[in-house]
């Protein structure tokens, strides 16, 4: 990793761990300062969504017995009673009890950016974050896709994959591996950055994130692509005024004489 006149220049490895050739990726999403609160907030609501929200306790409607009023209303000396399904009697329903529902709620969507580019910079800091060239594999074969991985990573133990497109053996080979997730670039969490120790993104994915992460209105430069040296800014010629309309005049109304 080297710092360079249009973004950070990482090494493009191949799937024998041999580096193949340079991409540059954009600092305004690989090298900004880690947001702890950010990332803290985007893994709060992940995990909110996932919640599943099925507990459930019984109101008075629904426990057993009978509706009928046990006895009188006055004139016994006890305490007056509806119903045996009361909450203040044994086995009677419960009040203000958990009901089912969903605990999901929407995050900003500028607090959600803000959180992937501060986990990918951190990722890129930490030296955990490796660029492939492409994820070429011959075979679905988990084990042959387990020795590819070893070779990559290490003794990384949870490795996320980055994919663009749909490739079948990369899919097949990974989803049976303990630790190994595969996701496309439009479905990259920062939980799920934060729970993998290692990060491994393709070229062409690389260069997606670097357009869908940028500022808006403003492309980041293309992984794949040189930095060039910035053009100055070409002075604009100021508009020629128009001339002014001469102001009209109401005409003075005449007094009674």
């Amino acid at each position: 990793m080297k710092k360079a006149t249009g973004g950070i220049k990482v090494a493009v490895k191949n799937l024998e761990n041999e580096t193949v050739g340079e991409a540059y990726l954009p600092e305004d999403i690989f090298d900004v300062p880690f947001r702890r609160h950010l990332v803290w907030e985007a893994v709060k609501q992940i995990r909110a969504r996932e919640h599943r929200g099925t507990h459930k306790v019984k109101v008075r409607s629904e426990v057993s017995g009978s509706g009928r009023k046990l006895w009188r209303q006055k004139g016994t000396g006890r305490a007056r009673v509806g119903s045996i399904r009361s909450s203040i009697w044994r086995k009677g329903g419960t009040v203000h009890g958990p009901q089912p529902r969903s605990y999901a709620y929407r995050l900003p969507r500028k607090m959600l950016l803000g959180a992937l580019r501060s986990a990918l910079s951190a990722k890129l800091a930490d030296q955990k974050l490796a660029i492939v060239e492409a994820w070429a594999l011959e075979s679905h074969k988990t084990k042959a896709f387990r020795q590819v991985l070893d070779r990559l990573t290490g003794d990384a133990h949870t490795v996320l994959l980055v994919e663009t497109a749909a490739n079948r053996n990369l899919e097949l080979a990974s989803r049976n591996l303990d630790g190994v997730k595969l996701v496309s670039p439009s479905a990259l969490q920062p939980y799920d950055l934060m729970r993998h120790d290692r990060l491994m993104i393709s070229k062409d994915a690389a260069v997606k994130l670097g357009t869908t992460l940028g500022p808006k209105g403003e492309a980041a430069p293309a992984a794949d692509a040189k930095p060039t040296k910035a053009a100055a800014p070409e002075a604009k010629a100021a508009p020629a005024k128009k001339p002014r309309a001469p102001r009209k005049t109401s005409p003075k109304k005449k007094g009674k004489e």
